[in-house]
């Protein structure tokens, strides 16, 4: 919804809103969620507005819709993972309150999705056999859940769990300045998410997402895309096949570490790519090769 929802509406914008305060536990007296946005349903506005440091207006506009939504959402509502801007939201905000009682601290219980977090969903995924990608799927949310018995109502912010774990190489971010060359619209896809994904991790990170060569100043190129590069150009290639990314993050450090010169590989695309968990994971597994490469 983007249009400001004002006293007085009438309709789905509005049972929309009531549902919304209704599940956070706002009065919205006798009628309920009716369409109706007057009396109980403007004053539970403004107690919403309240309590999240809102402008107390009443009204319904861009920013109060965008906090209702927030605290909203529901743990496995959305896949999760670190970009920029960054998730945030009541989801993240118990995930994060898991991960900490767990063992896997990933700071202040803020509700964003952040560096930190994203390092402790890697962790908890290890520990767990999930893919360790720092995703939150169906997959990782199901293990979250499987341990709420141990979780639940217990102190997220303890000191010990406040004391986070270093986020991916920040310093191999600032130092090496890294070249997406995309050869097609699932690379450039590709090369965004990573650079995206480093700019998450690291503000200060270098990553240029072009669609001609390697530049010289850059410390690594990646060509990525379903294309085959020419043959005049003389690099390793990595073959994304249709079975998955298994072992793709190993066979990537291995090409990268391997070259005589500046490191430059080709990620070859053999299939399309499902859908955001998919493209995601890739980026996430170019990333990561990079930094151990040089970190």
């Amino acid at each position: 919804m983007s249009m400001t929802t004002r006293p007085g509406a009438r309709g789905p914008a509005v049972e929309d809103i009531q549902k919304r305060l209704f599940q956070l536990g706002y009065d919205l007296g006798p009628t309920g969620v009716d369409g109706v946005f007057l009396g109980k349903t403007q004053e539970a506005v403004r107690a919403f507005q309240r309590d999240n440091r809102l402008v107390e207006d009443g009204v319904v506009g861009p920013h109060t819709w965008a906090a209702l939504v927030d605290a909203t959402f529901t743990l496995g509502d959305r896949l999760l993972y670190l970009k920029y801007p960054y998730f945030h939201g009541s989801d993240v905000r118990v995930l994060q309150g898991a991960l900490n009682v767990l063992g896997f601290a990933c700071g202040a219980v803020d509700g964003i999705f952040g560096a930190f977090t994203e390092r402790a969903v890697r962790e908890f995924q290890v520990n767990t056999g999930c893919p360790p990608d720092g995703i939150v799927g169906p997959e990782t949310v199901r293990a979250v859940m499987r341990l709420a018995h141990v979780w639940a109502d217990k102190d997220p912010s303890s000191p010990m769990a406040i004391a986070v774990a270093p986020a991916r190489a920040a310093d191999v971010l600032l130092s090496k300045k890294i070249c997406v060359h995309y050869l097609d619209d699932q690379g450039r896809s590709i090369g965004e998410r990573l650079a995206n994904l480093a700019k998450a991790t690291e503000p200060g990170a270098s990553v240029e997402v072009t669609a001609e060569g390697g530049p010289s100043e850059a410390d690594v190129v990646l060509h990525v895309g379903s294309k085959v590069l020419p043959s005049s150009v003389k690099v390793p290639v990595v073959v994304i096949s249709q079975d998955g990314q298994d072992g793709i993050h190993a066979r990537l450090v291995t090409a990268l570490a391997g070259a005589t010169g500046r490191p430059e590989v080709a990620i070859e695309v053999a299939e399309p790519l499902n859908g955001e968990r998919e493209l995601q994971q890739l980026a996430v597994h170019l990333l990561d090769a990079v930094c151990s490469v040089f970190g």
